[in-house]
């Protein structure tokens, strides 16, 4: 028979446990993205068992680098690749896309925000991404200042149909958006772009090698760099792209202002390294979860 003390007893542990279910479950995985152009050459030789191997080294998250041109993800339809990175234990959350204005062998790119951007759209929902990227602009994109204004109108308009689909769009930077022009950035005309239909991916490599601080950044534009990009430059003259933590960048310093910067996640990339690329990202990885996570 159940007394009001028993009762009373048991509610309160049942009360108790709802107290700490809550905070428990707001716990969640650290992610450790990779941006795959690092490991590009593997993933177009064999993506599942480069998938598997990037996974087994530690990281479980993801961006593409990969979709212009074919309109799959590394030779996969949506929902082949999606199985993939679960089976590996792998999120993709964000991948890269071209703006489309010049053309590739002649020919039109589609799936890039000027062309074909709707199945774009609808296959990065498939896949389960947040965000979309405009991963560089090539140099027949760029040009003037006032071209840099109809990039910034196309990227809102990219940045439109992402948002109804749910999906925030980001640019990422190099340091061409730096170099100035009749005494103005490029940069700053990216920047005046709807902050809510465009955010940025910041490249931290690429901010320092511009001559920049992305902490001045982060607080002249805060909460509008939702991504980074973990990459660094190493001592040489020629400031070459190294491992994580085996440069000049200050990290720990620039993770202070997450929260200012609004990230959200972060990738770790290196466009070349000096041999077999799955040693640097270990390497790499390696320090992120000793100093930064």
């Amino acid at each position: 028979m159940t007394t009001r003390r028993s009762f009373l007893k048991t509610s309160t542990v049942l009360s108790a446990g709802l107290m700490i279910i809550p905070s428990e479950l707001k716990k969640q995985k650290q992610l450790i993205g990779l941006q795959l152009y690092t490991v590009r050459d593997a993933m177009a030789k064999d993506p599942k068992g480069t998938l598997a191997r990037v996974a087994q080294i530690g990281y479980n998250s993801v961006e593409g680098a990969t979709y212009t041109g074919d309109e799959k993800f590394y030779g996969m339809s949506p929902s082949e690749f999606k199985k993939v990175l679960k089976d590996n234990g792998l999120v993709m959350y964000s991948s890269h896309y071209r703006l489309g204005e010049d053309k590739m062998n002649g020919q039109v790119m589609k799936g890039t925000m000027l062309h074909d951007w709707d199945k774009a759209i609808e296959d990065a929902k498939a896949v389960g991404l947040k965000y979309m990227i405009c991963a560089w602009l090539s140099p027949e994109e760029r040009g003037t200042l006032d071209h840099y204004k109809k990039v910034a109108d196309d990227l809102n308009v990219a940045g439109e149909k992402c948002k109804k689909a749910g999906i925030q769009l980001c640019y990422h930077n190099h340091n061409f958006e730096f170099i100035p022009q009749d005494g103005k950035l490029p940069y700053d005309i990216l920047m005046a772009t709807n902050k809510d239909l465009v955010k940025m991916e910041m490249d931290i490599y690429w901010i320092k090698k511009a001559g920049q601080d992305p902490i001045a950044l982060f607080k002249k534009y805060p909460g509008r760099y939702p991504l980074w990009h973990v990459k660094d430059m190493d001592k040489t003259p020629q400031q070459n792209f190294t491992e994580v933590g085996n440069g000049i960048i200050n990290f720990k310093e620039i993770f202070k202002y997450k929260n200012l910067a609004g990230m959200k996640y972060f990738f770790v990339e290196q466009d070349m390294t000096p041999g077999d690329p799955f040693v640097s990202i270990k390497e790499s990885i390696d320090y992120i979860k000793k100093n930064l996570v």
